[in-house]
């Protein structure tokens, strides 16, 4: 690195050698001082890299935050943005990137193929719906992210400004030194056997009962009463229920044959009020 660069005392005269188009040593004039020592060729090895020169620009965190700082910068209407005027700065952009890192450039030209499209949706004469309304604008769905995607960046802001552990204050912490050997009181052999006999009368008092549950499907009691069913001409609905298995197994196949006769796979009748309730299968012609 050079700390400072004189201009030549005279013009040099560049001579057949000179192929690479360098400054020469003519009359021992210094072209340069490099730490204070007069430089008199540059080097032939001196190795520029290609990232030694970059123009920053501006970072964003995707393509709707770009949008928005293209609208929001220029006072742009956000309702009603004008597309040319935003599109063209948002390619110039982009071509920006796409020099620099191919990848970043994918998501944005993503969003620039939207942008264009709805360009040209806005070109087109419009087209009524059937109901004989307006249709809606193209912008309209773009708008709607852009304002969502504000919101959250504003909500952002707002949390990132709160005082943060770490960042904005730290914890304090007092060291209290104490005693390295705690100082336990002293037991005696009948206070140990009166504690014991507590717990024992305390188990006594503690008693449990665990209780499990039967996993009953309804599925399964609908193949059971389908195969009851199955050869008779009529069964009478009190046979089709087991008394003896408990008031689950009763409730769940009382719900069974209610999802066979709305699936219309059961025909339950009765001749009158009061009279007896028969279910049968229902038929199926061939």
């Amino acid at each position: 690195m050079t700390d400072e660069v004189l201009a030549p005392e005279a013009p040099e005269q560049p001579t057949p050698s000179d192929t690479d188009g360098l400054p020469v040593v003519v009359d021992h004039v210094a072209v340069a001082k490099l730490y204070g020592e007069p430089l008199f060729a540059l080097p032939t090895d001196l190795y520029i890299p290609p990232d030694a020169l970059e123009v920053f620009l501006e970072t964003f965190e995707g393509p709707l935050d770009l949008l928005l700082y293209l609208i929001r910068k220029q006072n742009f209407n956000i309702l009603d943005i004008p597309l040319a005027d935003v599109t063209r700065q948002y390619l110039d952009y982009v071509d920006q990137i796409r020099k620099r890192n191919l990848e970043l450039a994918a998501e944005y030209l993503l969003m620039a193929a939207m942008l264009i499209e709805i360009k040209s949706r806005m070109l087109l004469p419009p087209r009524k719906t059937e109901e004989g309304q307006e249709p809606e604008d193209p912008r309209a769905e773009l708008v709607r992210r852009l304002l969502e995607y504000e919101q959250m960046k504003l909500a952002a802001a707002r949390l990132d400004q709160l005082p943060v552990l770490g960042r904005d204050f730290l914890r304090a912490q007092v060291y209290i030194e104490q005693a390295l050997e705690p100082r336990f009181p002293d037991v005696h052999v009948v206070e140990l056997r009166e504690a014991w006999l507590d717990i024992l009368k305390r188990a006594k008092l503690n008693q449990h009962h665990k209780i499990t549950r039967e996993e009953l499907s309804v599925r399964e009691h609908m193949s059971i009463v389908l195969r009851t069913l199955q050869g008779q001409r009529f069964v009478e609905f009190e046979d089709l229920f087991d008394l003896s298995r408990g008031p689950q197994v009763l409730v769940v196949t009382f719900i069974a044959m209610l999802e066979l006769a709305r699936e219309r796979l059961l025909e339950i009748t009765q001749a009158e009020a009061f009279a007896p309730i028969y279910v049968r299968l229902a038929y199926q012609p061939a």
